[in-house]
């Protein structure tokens, strides 16, 4: 027993140890102390990663992101913060803190130049993403900032540090704030200045407690309350910043449980001969979660709608509203749009799925004849089917025909050639009414 308790021993020392290749401390202290400064070289590549990053996050491009995360010396006066506490240097931590602010209104005037003269102003699944932090962005800093702080210990240097700067991603979140500041969206500013803390407090809070496993040398205050002082104001850093992100971190799981319930229900649930869901939208506040349904045929009588309500139950869905809009209600609302991308799916894929529209059997034709006339006079169309859409008339049995023309092309072709397009199609197939889509 004994003999098997010392084998592993060893084995954790050995295998875990950060010793045997540790650089010497004071040329630690100065890797990371000649980092902390931003003028010259290190602030001018500071406002080009900037650029770049909001460039990755205005045309949604993850790699032109990551380019600039590779790019960005950002990270270093974060680090020097945090060595400055781990080892006692109050004119480090000053230095690191005076170089942050810099930094960072740099980067904030810089980014909100971009986006007020940039011609996107669309904000994109990338930049949406840096504007609620949650506690998982809280692991992800700590984390980055330990792995960054072993590597910058180390006596060679590895590929650790880059892959830090893509993790703990300070760049994005600037650059979300400087959206938030050139488009009047105080909403998307205050979230991502709020994960830039996260990032900051805690890639500092992971370097201290990497310095202090490692025993690097620690400066003796002569009165010790000031290193109680200093103890008391990393405690309370701590807390407030990872409090809210906790709360976040609640509300964004509770909405992922939400929506996927929500949608098993409407896939699950919504299965009528002659009527049809068009679009469904789930919406989560704290007050209230509904459930939006846009119907299209026949309309659901009370009993059906009843029992609907009645099973919501069974998908954990209790006391969230159920809102179905049909018949007259629907029939002013719907867009050609909401329509769009499921009988695509159908003429291009030739599959149906519960959230879509199911035509009659035959109802799709892909018109091989009127495929190849129109590839002649526009060789951009890769495909082309007409639908007819069944719309029964509010309060009777009467149904309206509307006659779907769809065209999909390699690439996008002027509004005036659309028309063109319509138009002929409309006298090929002798239908005045008839609509053409495009993807």
């Amino acid at each position: 027993m004994n003999e098997l308790v010392r084998k592993l021993q060893y084995f954790f020392t050995h295998r875990f140890n950060l010793q045997e290749d540790k650089a010497d401390e004071a040329e630690i202290i100065i890797s990371i102390r000649k980092n902390i400064d931003f003028q010259g070289a290190n602030l001018w590549a500071l406002i080009f990663a900037i650029f770049i990053a909001s460039i990755g996050l205005n045309v949604n491009s993850t790699a032109v992101i990551i380019g600039a995360m590779l790019i960005s010396p950002i990270m270093g006066p974060v680090m020097g913060i945090g060595l400055g506490i781990g080892v006692n240097d109050l004119s480090m931590v000053k230095k690191g803190g005076k170089n942050l602010l810099v930094a960072t209104l740099v980067s904030i005037i810089t980014s909100s130049i971009y986006f007020s003269i940039t011609p996107l102003h669309e904000a994109q699944s990338e930049l949406l993403a840096r504007t609620s932090p949650s506690i998982w962005d809280v692991f992800i800093a700590f984390f980055g900032g330990l792995a960054g702080m072993v590597a910058a210990s180390r006596k060679e240097k590895n590929n650790v540090v880059p892959g830090v700067a893509i993790a703990t991603a300070l760049m994005p979140p600037l650059c979300t704030a400087g959206f938030g500041i050139s488009t009047g969206n105080w909403l998307y500013f205050l979230g991502a200045i709020y994960l830039y803390f996260i990032n900051s407090v805690f890639i500092a809070i992971a370097t201290y407690l990497m310095s202090r496993y490692l025993n690097l040398q620690r400066t003796h205050f002569d009165d010790p309350a000031v290193q109680k002082k200093v103890s008391r104001y990393l405690i309370i850093i701590v807390v407030v910043t990872i409090l809210p992100s906790i709360y976040m971190a609640y509300r964004i799981v509770n909405k992922s449980i939400f929506e996927n319930n929500a949608r098993k229900f409407v896939e699950e649930e919504f299965h009528f001969h002659n009527t049809q869901v068009v679009s469904k939208t789930f919406k989560y506040t704290d007050a209230q979660k509904t459930i939006d349904i846009l119907l299209i045929g026949s309309v659901l009588d009370r009993p059906v709608l009843d029992s609907l309500k009645h099973r919501m139950n069974t998908y954990r869905l209790r006391n969230v509203k159920l809102n179905i809009r049909q018949g007259l209600n629907a029939k002013q609302e719907i867009d050609f749009s909401q329509i769009k991308a499921s009988i695509l799916e159908d003429v291009f894929n030739k599959q149906t799925k519960p959230d879509t529209i199911r035509l009659k059997p035959k109802a799709i034709n892909q018109d091989s004849s009127i495929l190849t006339e129109l590839k002649i006079l526009y060789p951009a169309v890769t495909n082309f089917g007409v639908s007819n859409i069944a719309v029964q008339r509010p309060d009777t049995n009467l149904v309206d025909t509307q006659r779907i023309a769809l065209i999909k092309f390699s690439k996008s072709q002027p509004k005036a050639d659309i028309q063109k397009i319509q138009l002929w199609l409309q006298k090929r197939y002798q239908s005045p009414k008839l609509r053409l889509i495009t993807q």
